[in-house]
């Protein structure tokens, strides 16, 4: 059984970020912990520099607020009951939110939160570096959803050859076994033509012990014009990504472009680190 932390933000209920958990205890039972953070700007919350920095101050809740998130809460409750979810919640943050959101990031198996929550409360700013800051400080893989999607029966792994794609595909091989009959697709990404995949026997000898629909495939195309269009025709997909690593190859992602892909809503998108 995984533990899967699922954060909401005050006064916004995410009803996907929800229904994706859902369909994962389907597949396979989990706990499901419901972390209500008091209605401020997640950009503040998720912070790098408020993480590291010290305690991010927390303001008092206006009285109607604390009764939207108590009704939150209760229909998070409601909501798991219905479909025999075990869960827990976390409540009451006062002026320790990115602390002790990170704490509970550590003693969890995957979090799962809305993209587009995210940017609709950010407030002005580039949310790009707010959303990365957020997707490096936790502690544990992640799965952002869009407001909109069709839970995944196709499987995209973006690879470089670096130990940072590979520690991702890795950890999505691990937690989700339960996706490992969809039809999954390994994707090389080069602006140079005649690059070979790199390591190729090496990832997909690793893969055919875990993957039982596997091809593997290069793309000649720069990312940051292309990608983003040609994953809007996979529809039914997740995207595995290793990205805010420090290979050469993965300088694209820190081109923003999988950041794009949740920016624009298009496909759910599994992101792991070190």
């Amino acid at each position: 059984m995984k533990k899967i932390l699922l954060p909401f933000d005050g006064i916004h209920f995410s009803e996907s970020a929800f229904d994706f958990a859902k369909k994962l205890h389907e597949k396979n039972p989990i706990l499901l912990t419901g972390v209500f953070l008091p209605q401020i700007s997640y950009a503040n919350v998720w912070s790098y520099a408020d993480g590291m920095g010290g305690p991010l101050f927390v303001p008092a809740l206006e009285e109607s607020d604390k009764e939207v998130i108590d009704k939150n809460i209760e229909k998070f409750e409601e909501l798991c009951k219905r479909n025999q979810i075990e869960f827990r919640v976390r409540k009451d943050f006062t002026d320790l939110a990115m602390p002790e959101l990170k704490k509970e990031t550590r003693f969890a198996d995957l979090m799962i939160i809305s993209g587009q929550s995210f940017y609709e409360n950010m407030g002005s700013g580039d949310p790009n570096i707010y959303l990365r800051d957020a997707l490096h400080d936790i502690e544990c893989p992640a799965i952002v959803v869009p407001d909109h999607y069709t839970f995944p029966s196709n499987i995209i792994l973006s690879y470089d050859g670096s130990e940072s794609s590979v520690f991702a595909i890795k950890q999505f091989v691990y937690l989700l076994p339960e996706l490992s009959e969809c039809n999954t697709m390994l994707i090389y990404v080069t602006t140079e033509n005649g690059n070979d995949i790199p390591k190729e026997p090496y990832i997909e000898e690793y893969l055919t012990r875990h993957i039982k629909d596997l091809t593997i495939s290069k793309l000649d195309m720069d990312p940051r014009k292309y990608f983003s269009k040609w994953i809007a025709d996979k529809k039914s997909s997740l995207l595995i990504s290793g990205s805010f690593s420090r290979s050469a190859v993965s300088s694209l992602f820190r081109k923003s472009f999988v950041l794009d892909i949740i920016k624009e809503h298009k496909i759910p998108v599994f992101i792991a680190h070190k």
